[in-house]
């Protein structure tokens, strides 16, 4: 086995570094210092600067001005993202055009793809379902009216919502397919309200009240869903695992400067032992994201289907986020919570990073399932 990144990965990796080295997590507006939302929009400016660098177009093929590279490649860009908290769309922009890409019909990949991967476009997936306990694909009906879609139903905690120029709604047929919609923002028949993440970034839950929609702008094709709902999860476990490395970093730093009894506390055994659970945390979570990411990316034949290593990325991203913020609170003593320091941030950003992963146990689940389908020889 190779486990070394190509050199088109390793550049991208490298672009990224350069655009974030620009942003100062201690900016990033926190949510315990702003009533509701702790911003109108996402950071327009950095956007830009990720369009300029080619960081918005990495999944697209050449005819749409993009690098053509895989999930690997965007996961190595969304680390890098979250370890300065950059507030853009883009994993859900990048993940949306990738689905249109490999599975829409030629109209909306003409109408979407180029103008997304310049970031003149904003994309983004409603996958939080109707309580963010539930299937997405179960939120929401799509029927057949003639020729048009008429879909029905909720979906809550979209991010970017009220920014993204589509959102792609999974829905469910009568006949029990899944289909993705491409809902423009404001389309008839459907109603935007305000939520609010735990990062303090504004959400959105989209109602959808027999909403009409062409078929050129749904997509019907079997698995579309599946790869979308896989990409985005794999995605999100870069995120985390980007945001834990910081973290740790941070940790590493303050307990090394901090003195007890004469001593800096890295040096106590208790201190040393904990940023070392976290540490193998850490790896254990950067082993399982690159396994998911390259058998999503390359379809690369496994004792399980794809989604079992997807799963289990899952299960030690949600995990080791949380256990990595709780460890770096506890050893920071008081401190951590200061408000002029950094980490109270990173701590509500990896309770939404949580969230939005969902619980371990239900991701146990799903790989017990895919066992018992899938015996091991």
């Amino acid at each position: 086995m190779d486990f070394t990144f190509t050199e088109e990965q390793q550049a991208a990796a490298e672009a990224a570094r350069g655009v974030f080295a620009g942003v100062a997590p201690d900016a990033v507006p926190s949510p315990a210092l702003t009533p509701g939302a702790v911003a109108d929009t996402y950071d327009r400016a950095l956007w830009a600067t990720l369009a300029d660098a080619d960081l918005l177009s990495l999944l697209l093929d050449t005819r749409y001005g993009g690098a053509g590279l895989d999930a690997i490649a965007l996961c190595l860009v969304l680390r890098e993202s979250a370890r300065v908290l950059a507030r853009v769309p883009l994993l859900e922009s990048s993940a949306a055009a990738a689905a249109v890409q490999a599975y829409g019909g030629e109209e909306a990949k003409a109408d979407l793809l180029a103008r997304a991967g310049r970031g003149e476009m904003v994309l983004t997936v409603a996958a939080h379902g109707r309580t963010g306990h539930d299937p997405a694909e179960q939120a929401v009906t799509a029927r057949q009216d003639g020729g048009t879609w008429v879909l029905d139903g909720v979906q809550t905690a979209v991010p970017w919502a009220h920014d993204a120029d589509v959102t792609l709604v999974p829905a469910h047929t009568g006949t029990g397919r899944t289909v993705l919609a491409l809902v423009p923002r404001g389309h008839e028949g459907t109603v935007l309200a305000e939520q609010f993440s735990t990062s303090g970034e504004r959400l959105g839950e989209l109602r959808l009240e027999s909403a009409r929609l062409a078929a050129r702008d749904v997509i019907d094709a079997d698995g579309a869903w599946e790869w979308l709902r896989d990409l985005l999860a794999t995605g999100t476990c870069a995120l985390a695992l980007g945001l834990g490395e910081r973290v740790l970093r941070m940790t590493g730093d303050y307990t090394g400067k901090r003195e007890q009894f004469g001593f800096p506390i890295a040096t106590f055994q208790a201190v040393a032992v904990q940023a070392a659970d976290r540490y193998i945390d850490l790896r254990a979570m950067e082993a399982t994201l690159w396994q998911a990411a390259w058998r999503s990316s390359s379809g690369a034949p496994g004792p399980l289907p794809a989604a079992g290593d997807v799963a289990v990325a899952k299960i030690w991203a949600a995990e080791g986020v949380r256990r990595v913020v709780q460890t770096a609170q506890h050893l920071h003593g008081g401190f951590g919570a200061d408000v002029d320091y950094p980490l109270h941030r990173y701590h509500a950003w990896a309770k939404y990073l949580e969230l939005s992963l969902g619980p371990a146990s239900a991701h146990e689940e799903t790989l017990g399932d895919l066992l018992a389908t899938h015996p091991l020889a």
